[in-house]
């Protein structure tokens, strides 16, 4: 059975500011914890304990500080190796990592978060592809999915200044069996439809005074079907698309070229001249430019997962120049849960190549003067940095090796992981090894690029005015909401909201 991270970990003691194993946003089966998982979360909660005690604090409060924090990245350099760049002295002083790291170095913004308003995850229709005939049992509770609950973790509890939230594949419906227009809730759409993604990005901006969310539209080519034809229903997907873009105000795309919520029988794919090629050129019409688009973690859908392959974004992107695609995951075809994850053919120590993102790399190599594709690494550098952390290093060094470190994108996945503050932490500690850069012709990463992939080249691709922004944050109400937030006390649950394998 699954059941969310943090049940799991209360049923068993744990508190730790960072997963202490691989937690599934349902793009995978959960794994079982590993050995060195268990050492590490073990550490933690020694570590913890004893510093705790010395600082006269209690547990759960220490844990929730920035000493907690640093001790977690502590343990994780006994375990794994001395990958995260952290001071014995931060474990026992606020002082030292506010020193060591000051708030408002970054501005951080996050292309890839999810809630559910408190729709149950369990068993919904994609989750089926996944788990039917797998013997696998969800535990369908909608606790801690609700927006409310995404405004605390992403904003309150992190450093995080501006987010996109992005789509979770679902058809809505235009009309009733009478012909009516449909409206709101009515038009169904899956857990995160396009429609709620933005009526939550009003209420919060409006909200705030201040322009903090962006959001996405989840229409596809292959949602709205002409079956006896064969082809995609074209007057209904460009209303679809008209009210999304007019209506819903969205700023970008999200496809799943996996999924199938309009039941043409097929994915789809993005170099496909007679079923996307109409898409990209209506939306040219409407004035939207940005498309995101899943690739990798195929075990989404056993039958269509071929199409996260990253292939079809070559063409896509060179017979499209005036667009932006922005690749999420980074097409890691594997995450650290997946069975396919520990095949030896999935990772080559030897160059430091993925399979399916080396083919992501190779279209960079193939077209040097391709400026229209960005690596998003939502996912795939939270779960290295979990389980593998050499891999972090390729995964980010190849990137910025290939496409450029002003082209890759911040993204988290988060709520699944609860907080995104503990993927901030790591990459503002992460750094690629001497030996790698040596090897692989990577470079160590400066603190501008840094800069870059946090968040400026987001608000690039989003044409954010950084400029007035970072002028008007201060003085907005979520600012003001946050600091009263803190200076009441609040503070991180510490809860992963993924799925993980109950313990017996």
């Amino acid at each position: 059975m699954w059941v969310p991270k943090f049940e799991r970990d209360a049923k068993v003691g744990v508190d730790s500011p960072i997963p202490t194993q691989v937690v599934s946003n349902e793009e995978f089966i959960p794994r079982p914890q590993t050995e060195e998982q268990k050492r590490w979360e073990r550490r933690i909660g020694e570590l913890s304990e004893a510093k705790a005690k010395a600082l006269g604090m209690g547990r759960r409060e220490f844990m929730r500080s920035s000493m907690g924090m640093a001790t977690a990245f502590l343990a994780a350099n006994e375990v794994y190796g001395n990958y995260w760049e952290v001071d014995e002295k931060e474990t026992l002083e606020p002082a030292a990592h506010e020193e060591k790291w000051p708030k408002g170095d970054y501005f951080i913004f996050d292309v890839q978060t999810h809630f559910t308003n408190g729709v149950p995850l369990g068993m919904r229709a994609f989750t089926n592809l996944i788990v039917k005939g797998l013997g696998v049992k969800l535990d369908n509770r909608p606790e801690s999915y609700g927006f409310n609950n995404f405004v605390k973790e992403i904003f309150f509890d992190s450093d995080t200044s501006m987010a996109v939230i992005s789509g979770i594949p679902g058809k809505e419906f235009h009309r009733d069996r009478e012909g009516k227009l449909l409206d709101g809730p009515k038009r169904g759409g899956g857990i995160l439809p396009s429609w709620l993604m933005s009526q939550s990005k009003k209420q919060l901006n409006e909200l705030t005074g201040s322009k903090r969310v962006l959001c996405q539209g989840n229409c596809a080519p292959n949602h709205y079907w002409d079956r006896k034809n064969k082809k995609p229903n074209f007057a209904e997907l460009f209303e679809q698309m008209e009210r999304e873009v007019k209506q819903y105000g969205i700023d970008s795309w999200k496809w799943y070229c996996h999924m199938d919520p309009g039941r043409s029988g097929n994915g789809f794919r993005m170099d496909d001249e007679k079923m996307a090629y109409p898409f990209y050129e209506k939306s040219k019409k409407l004035g939207l430019k940005v498309f995101s688009c899943h690739k990798g973690f195929a075990s989404q859908s056993r039958r269509l997962g071929h199409f996260t392959h990253p292939g079809d974004v070559e063409k896509a992107a060179v017979d499209h120049p005036d667009l932006s695609f922005v690749v999420y995951h980074s097409a890691l075809k594997h995450g650290p849960g997946e069975a396919g994850f520990k095949d030896p053919k999935f990772f080559d120590p030897k160059t430091g190549d993925f399979v399916w993102h080396n083919e992501l790399m190779k279209i960079k190599q193939r077209n040097p003067k391709m400026d229209n594709v960005y690596c998003e690494i939502g996912s795939s550098f939270g779960l290295l940095a979990v389980l593998h952390p050499l891999m972090a290093q390729h995964l980010i060094g190849k990137n910025v090796k290939y496409y450029g470190a002003d082209h890759v994108i911040w993204g988290t996945d988060c709520l699944w992981w609860g907080s995104p503050q503990w993927v901030i932490e790591a990459f503002k500690r992460f750094q690629i090894s001497d030996e790698l850069c040596e090897r692989f012709g990577y470079k160590k990463l400066t603190k501008e690029d840094k800069a870059k992939i946090f968040g400026l080249n987001a608000a690039k691709v989003y044409k954010v005015d950084l400029k007035a922004k970072l002028k008007q944050f201060p003085k907005d109400t979520l600012t003001r909401l946050k600091t009263a937030y803190l200076d009441e006390g609040g503070h991180r649950e510490n809860a992963a909201h993924g799925w993980v394998r109950a313990e017996a």
